[in-house]
């Protein structure tokens, strides 16, 4: 029913606000289809903003959704289209319409890039893009593997180029669907069958740019298992600078176009060339640094005295050893001496001792028959035959008479 009101019974602004929300709520759900234009997610809230617009108008709604409503519909990012539940809502207190949501999914390429991330993190979750699996690109690789449409601009771009840089490179080429329903089954036959080739050292996987429908065989899962099961580094080049598919993930190597994925498998011959005459260059002026080097030391060394003038250290070490052998005689000399005096004073204490000083001052030493030396009158017998030894000779003398006593006595 319709709410009465003039200027002179107006209505109060609670009344007007609680009928329009009744007359809101009224209304039924509705799936909408629209752009996903903006994601408000607030730390703590349970409420998710969205702002959706239409395709084609420029009409635009707010709207509130819960986490879990939102994140069930898989990885969503602004600019996604979606299909949502909505159902319009009022808010009394600040007079602000929106519309919530109960369901949400995205539709088209919306759809697919949902679908694509959803593998890429089951893939990741494997382990399939780790960094550490990642193999390093041969320098200069034997053959090129070359898996691309036949007669295509990706071919040629990578022919061309790798053969402008090194004209003797080798391109072992196999050609695959590169869309549509057979794209990814033949790619990875050719993958397989460049991947056996022991002389391959390398594979690139090449097609030029194209819209997200067009590139699903490189995102595809049989694709991406098969490269991380290659032993042969593998190099995406799909599409464009903007192309990201699931591929460039697996892949040892991302090329941002097939021509760079060109300069990234042979080198340049110009630049090594290059670089050979720069490595010579250095090479040589460090071989001169190194001679000149040695020619100052030889220099320097040639130029010491010892060297100018090899007998001048003779003369000097025979004033040396002139030197020290006077010193040694005059040494030896005193050494002598002493040891000259030291006799003498021994031979001197020797002689005051010896039996013949003895004799000299008129004493005489007796010894008996058998030699001995007597030295008492107890030794001998009245009638024994005694020795008498003299300065100048021996006296055969006969014992006639012993008298016992003192030597002072006589």
């Amino acid at each position: 029913m319709p709410i009465e009101s003039s200027p002179e019974n107006p209505q109060p602004l609670r009344v007007v606000t609680h009928a329009v929300k009744g007359w809101v709520e009224r209304l039924s759900q509705i799936w909408v289809e629209g752009q996903l234009i903006e994601i408000n997610r607030r730390s703590g809230s349970k409420t998710v903003f969205l702002t959706l617009r239409d395709k084609l108008a420029n009409v635009s709604a707010s709207v509130t959704v819960s986490p879990t409503t939102l994140d069930s519909a898989g990885p969503l990012t602004e600019g996604a289209t979606v299909v949502a539940r909505l159902k319009p809502s009022y808010y009394e207190t600040s007079g602000r319409f929106s519309f919530y949501c109960d369901a949400i999914k995205p539709v088209g390429e919306g759809q697919l890039l949902a679908r694509l991330e959803q593998t890429k993190r089951m893939l990741q979750a494997e382990g399939l893009f780790d960094p550490v699996r990642k193999r390093r690109l041969p320098f200069l690789p034997r053959v090129v593997g070359l898996v691309t449409a036949a007669g295509s601009a990706a071919e040629r771009d990578v022919v061309e180029n790798a053969r402008r840089r090194w004209p003797a490179v080798r391109i072992e080429t196999r050609h695959a669907l590169v869309q549509g329903p057979q794209a990814c089954e033949q790619l990875v036959a050719a993958l397989k069958q460049l991947d056996s080739r022991a002389e391959v050292d390398v594979i690139v996987i090449a097609r030029g740019g194209g819209s997200l429908e067009d590139l699903l065989p490189f995102s595809d899962e049989g694709l991406v298992r098969a490269v991380f099961a290659c032993t042969t580094p593998v190099v995406s080049a799909i599409g464009h600078e903007t192309d990201n598919p699931i591929l460039d993930l697996v892949a040892d190597y991302r090329a941002s176009t097939p021509t760079d994925a060109a300069k990234r498998v042979v080198p340049d011959v110009g630049e090594e060339s290059e670089r050979i005459q720069q490595s010579a260059r250095r090479l040589r002026q460090a071989i001169g640094a190194i001679v000149h080097r040695q020619q100052e030391l030889l220099n320097a060394t040639r130029s010491r005295p010892v060297l100018a003038d090899p007998t001048a250290s003779f003369a000097l070490r025979y004033e040396a050893v002139d030197s020290l052998r006077h010193r040694a005689r005059r040494a030896i000399s005193s050494r002598i001496s002493h040891e000259s005096t030291a006799v003498e004073h021994t031979l001197a204490r020797v002689r005051a001792m010896s039996p013949k000083a003895t004799l000299e001052r008129g004493y005489a030493i007796l010894v008996d028959g058998e030699g001995h030396a007597v030295t008492s009158v107890n030794q001998v017998d009245e009638d024994d035959d005694l020795m008498a030894y003299l300065l100048d000779g021996q006296l055969v003398v006969s014992v006639r008479e012993t008298r016992p006593g003192q030597l002072g006595a006589i």
